[in-house]
C-alpha cells in the first residue's frame, strides 16, 4: 500500500467467552496494528474516523478507518514516523505526529502534510520502550495547541505550538518529560510525567506554576504510573500499581481511593464517571468501574487475550527502586483500552492472533453514561 491507498473493511466478529459480548476485530493484517496511546483519542468527536497505526506496508504508517464503511485509508508514507506520537485532532481534520527532525500534521481529506515544528535534531526521544521514550504528544480539546516533549542531549524541552499561527515556544526545560496531556476542559493546564520517583507534575501552558502533584511514599515502594485527567474536575486519576487507582486533587493535594483491583491502563469517559482498564498479573480482561463511589467494583467487559509483555510489571511494586531495569515491553502487546467520544464503545489492541490487531466492543447499556 502507499499514501492514499484504500483497503476493504476487515471486520470479523467473535463472541467473548467470558461475558458473551460481541467483539469486533477491526484490522486483519499479518503485521503490527494499534491505536494511539490509551489516554489519547482514537476517534474524532463525531465518531466518523478511527485513527490507527499499521505496519502492513513494512513500516509504521498512519491510517484512518471510516466508520461509514470500515475502509482504511493510508495517510502517510514515511520511513521516520514516531508511531506513538500520533494524535488525531478532535474535529477530524488533521492527525498530528512527530517524524525525523520535526512535528507534522496530515490533512485527513487532502492528505497534504505540513511541518508545524522544527526540532533541529532527529533523536528527540529517550532510549527505551516505555515512558518518555515513547514520545507521546498532546493536543488540546479545542485543537488549538499541540504540546510535544523533545529530548535534546541531557535536556528535555517542552514545546507548545499554536496550531493556528504555528508560533511555538519552549515552556519548560528539565531532566525528563513524558506522557503529557492537556486538561480536557481547560487548555491552559497540562500534566506530564517526570522521573519515576516524582512522577506526576502539572504546569500552565505558559510555563508557569510547574509543580509536583503527588509525593509518592518511597517506603512503600509506590509505583505511580498511567495517569489521566478526570473531565469536569481538577483531579488526576492514576494507577498506584498494583494497589488500584487513586484520585489526586491538584488544587488541594487531597487523595482518594477510586478502586482497589489491578487496573493497569485506566481511562475515564468524557463524563468523568466511568473508567475502563486492562489488567495484568492476573489478566482478567477489560474491566469497567465507577469513578465516583469510592469502591470501583470491577465488572468484566471482555477478555483482551493480549500477551501483555513486560515482566517488570509482575512485581507489584516499583522495580526502579531496586536499580536500573532492562525493560522489554513492546507497547503493541498491551490493550490500552479507550472510550469512544460518545461513550458507547471501547477500542483496544490485542496480539491474540499472533499479530497486534484493533478490536472494539460495545459497552452494555446499563453502563453507558449520558453524554
Amino acid at each position: 500500500m502507499s499514501k492514499g491507498s484504500r483497503s476493504r473493511d476487515e471486520v470479523r466478529e467473535t463472541i467473548d467467552p467470558k461475558t458473551g459480548a460481541v467483539v469486533r476485530q477491526l484490522t486483519d493484517s499479518p503485521s503490527i496494528n494499534h491505536h494511539p496511546f490509551y489516554y489519547l483519542p482514537a476517534w474524532d468527536d463525531a465518531v466518523e474516523k478511527l485513527t490507527l497505526v499499521s505496519h502492513r506496508s513494512g513500516s509504521p504508517q498512519i491510517y484512518s478507518r471510516l466508520e461509514s464503511d470500515g475502509g482504511l485509508i493510508q495517510l502517510t508514507d514515511r520511513d521516520d514516523l514516531n508511531e506513538w506520537s500520533v494524535h488525531p485532532s478532535h474535529n477530524g481534520r488533521y492527525v498530528y505526529f512527530t517524524a525525523g527532525y520535526g512535528g507534522w500534521r496530515v490533512d485527513t481529506e487532502s492528505l497534504k502534510e505540513e511541518q508545524v515544528l522544527e526540532f533541529g535534531t532527529k533523536d528527540i526521544r529517550e532510549r527505551g520502550m516505555v515512558g518518555a521514550a515513547m514520545g507521546t504528544t498532546t493536543l488540546s480539546r479545542d485543537d488549538r495547541y499541540w504540546a510535544v516533549p523533545v529530548k535534546m542531549g541531557k535536556v528535555a524541552r517542552f514545546l507548545v505550538v499554536d496550531t493556528d499561527t504555528l508560533v511555538a515556544e519552549t515552556i519548560l526545560e528539565r531532566d525528563t518529560i513524558g506522557h503529557p496531556q492537556f486538561h480536557p476542559d481547560d487548555n491552559t493546564w497540562l500534566r506530564y510525567a517526570g522521573p519515576y520517583d516524582s512522577r506526576i507534575w502539572t504546569i500552565r501552558r505558559d510555563g508557569s506554576d510547574n509543580r509536583l502533584a503527588y509525593e509518592r511514599d518511597a517506603g512503600k515502594k509506590e509505583w505511580i504510573v498511567h495517569e489521566t485527567w478526570r473531565p469536569g474536575r481538577m483531579e488526576i486519576l492514576t494507577t498506584n500499581w498494583a494497589r488500584g487507582v487513586i484520585g489526586i486533587d491538584v488544587e488541594t493535594g487531597e487523595t482518594r481511593q477510586v478502586c482497589s483491583f489491578n487496573a493497569w491502563h485506566p481511562m475515564v469517559d468524557r463524563t468523568g464517571s466511568l473508567m475502563v482498564a486492562d489488567t495484568k498479573n492476573p489478566d482478567t480482561g477489560l474491566q469497567l468501574f465507577n469513578v465516583i463511589d469510592g469502591v470501583g467494583e470491577p465488572r468484566s467487559l471482555c477478555l483482551s487475550e493480549a500477551s501483555n509483555a513486560g515482566p517488570h510489571w509482575n512485581l507489584g511494586y516499583c522495580p526502579y527502586d531496586d536499580g536500573p531495569v532492562d525493560v522489554y515491553a513492546p507497547q503493541h502487546t498491551h490493550p490500552h483500552p479507550q472510550f469512544s467520544p460518545d461513550g458507547q464503545k471501547v477500542v483496544f489492541t490485542s496480539d491474540r492472533t499472533g499479530h497486534a490487531q484493533l478490536y472494539e466492543v460495545t459497552i452494555p447499556e446499563e453502563f453507558c453514561s449520558p453524554q
